[in-house]
């Protein structure tokens, strides 16, 4: 049994690090605005740290009058857009050619009647019809908050080694309670400009995080009876990393309180989907009462991971 514990942990180790070197969710996205006479303008923004080409957008029974040469702004490759339609949007096509699994495409769609349109095409879906009668909810950044939380390894790292220091159904609950309320708070705070902290920042201290969480895991655990207080804690610095996210995808400020609590929301089903996954794991980790030896192991795994990413982090401020 030991020798499977270590086999686990080393699967996992590999898993994750390789994750650690592929980039975390960041979409490409597509804005336009109706004008007079047909006529659409907008902006096609690709994330520039995207493995291979760029994706292309293309817009059935449109006329595109202008597409500039892509330039660099921020983490996106950007291009104008400006196509006629001759009567409206609605009803027609749009296609994405290009798009892998790792970069989404955010549609976002104002019309002149102030109505809008959110959608969200992915390699399994590349194109859509836009409907005549069009949503003005902005689903589509519930799924982009679980596409964010499963793509976040550091997230779900800090996750998985909270699960170390539970013991007992209640204390799962309320660290996971307290994990969630304080991410919750710091990010609608940001993303509604009450508080301002530097992405790059952000990042460098969520690492210092998971290599607390770290020494915890191999430590007495002082916080053995109140791992949510640890929950709460680091959870108000991970929620400037989630708003960090949001911000930079770009937000529906038309519904803003909407898209916001959709893409909170999105983040907690991502992380209810990993925790059994996280549980089995430790509960295979520990089959064999070996406890001290495999939070050694999880300490040393977590630690290690989280000191890479705080060089990397701090070397890119």
């Amino acid at each position: 049994m030991k020798h499977l514990n270590k086999t686990i942990l080393l699967l996992l180790g590999l898993l994750i690090t390789f994750s650690a070197e592929t980039h975390e969710m960041n979409p490409a996205r597509l804005t336009m605005e109706e004008g007079e006479g047909g006529i659409y303008s907008g902006l096609w923004m690709f994330p520039s740290n995207a493995v291979g080409l760029p994706a292309e957008v293309s817009f059935t029974d449109c006329t595109e009058q202008e597409r500039n040469l892509p330039e660099i702004q921020g983490k996106y490759l950007v291009s104008k857009i400006e196509i006629n339609c001759e009567d409206s949007l609605k009803g027609k096509e749009i296609a994405f050619k290009g798009l892998t699994r790792l970069t989404d495409a955010l549609v976002s769609i104002k019309f002149l009647d102030q109505s809008s349109f959110e959608g969200l095409a992915s390699i399994n879906s590349p194109k859509f019809d836009i409907p005549d009668e069009v949503s003005i909810y902005p689903t589509s950044y519930f799924w982009l908050g679980i596409e964010h939380l499963l793509s976040g390894i550091d997230h779900m790292l800090f996750v998985f080694g909270l699960l170390f220091l539970v013991s007992g159904t209640l204390n799962l609950f309320k660290t996971i309670t307290a994990f969630t309320i304080a991410h919750s708070i710091t990010l609608a705070l940001s993303v509604l400009d009450f508080i301002t902290v530097p992405q790059a920042s952000t990042e460098a201290f969520i690492a210092l995080t998971i290599i607390y969480l770290a020494l915890e895991v191999g430590d007495q655990h002082k916080y053995d009876s109140t791992p949510w207080l640890i929950a709460f804690g680091f959870g108000l610095l991970h929620g400037l990393g989630f708003a960090g996210a949001l911000t930079e995808i770009g937000i529906n400020n038309e519904n803003l309180i909407l898209s916001l609590l959709l893409f909170n929301i999105g983040i907690e089903v991502g992380q209810l989907l990993v925790l059994p996954f996280f549980g089995i794991v430790i509960y295979l980790l520990k089959l064999d009462q070996i406890r001290i030896e495999v939070n050694a192991f999880a300490s040393y795994f977590i630690g290690g991971l989280g000191a890479y990413w705080l060089i990397e982090r701090v070397i890119s401020i």
